[in-house]
């Protein structure tokens, strides 16, 4: 039994990063060319669209905060911006554990995260089938990685994020795998 949950930890802490970034942004604009695609699970708890968003986009929206966003409120859980879609302002309302990816395209480094809901209900369909008891097995983390190309679209919440390939060898993206570590 993993006592410990490391893969829960590793998110909160990445999580965390993209909280501090957007933090820092909200108090003094983007630096640089920095700017940043955000992937989200419109059904989450506690996202808040309005209806015409949430029936355009009613599992996954990606938003890009580049240069026309304003408003940018960060707290503990969650981030708020103002964002014009198709000429509407809107303003919409994101808790950091709705978050599925953050990809910073200026440097070439984001995030992907596994939902926990859908990782922990994986597991009990393979325990099940294997015959073994539910429950997380020991040395089984979620999947955290570091992007290693661009995870959604060019422009802001037109379609759903691409699919991110498992192995990039052919860029200058850095690939952050926590599961390489895991005894297999």
């Amino acid at each position: 039994m993993d006592h410990i949950r490391y893969d829960l930890l590793a998110q909160a802490a990445l999580r965390g990063v993209v909280r501090t970034v957007l933090l820092d942004v909200a108090k003094h604009g983007l630096p640089g060319e920095h700017h940043f695609k955000v992937t989200f699970n419109t059904t989450a708890p506690g996202v808040r669209l309005s209806d015409r968003l949430h029936a355009q986009y009613p599992q996954v929206m990606t938003i890009v905060l580049q240069h026309q966003f304003w408003d940018l409120t960060v707290d503990e859980q969650t981030f708020e911006v103002g964002l014009s879609f198709g000429g509407v302002p809107e303003r919409i309302a994101v808790p950091f554990d709705a978050i599925t990816a953050f990809f910073d395209p200026a440097v070439q480094f984001g995030f992907q995260f596994e939902s926990i809901e859908s990782r922990a209900s994986e597991e009990g369909a393979a325990a099940k089938a294997a015959g073994a008891p539910a429950g997380r097995p020991a040395a089984t983390p979620a999947k955290t990685e570091a992007l290693p190309g661009p995870a959604a679209p060019a422009e802001p919440a037109t379609t759903p994020a691409a699919e991110v390939p498992e192995d990039d060898s052919g860029g200058g993206a850095q690939i952050v795998r926590l599961d390489r570590f895991r005894k297999k």
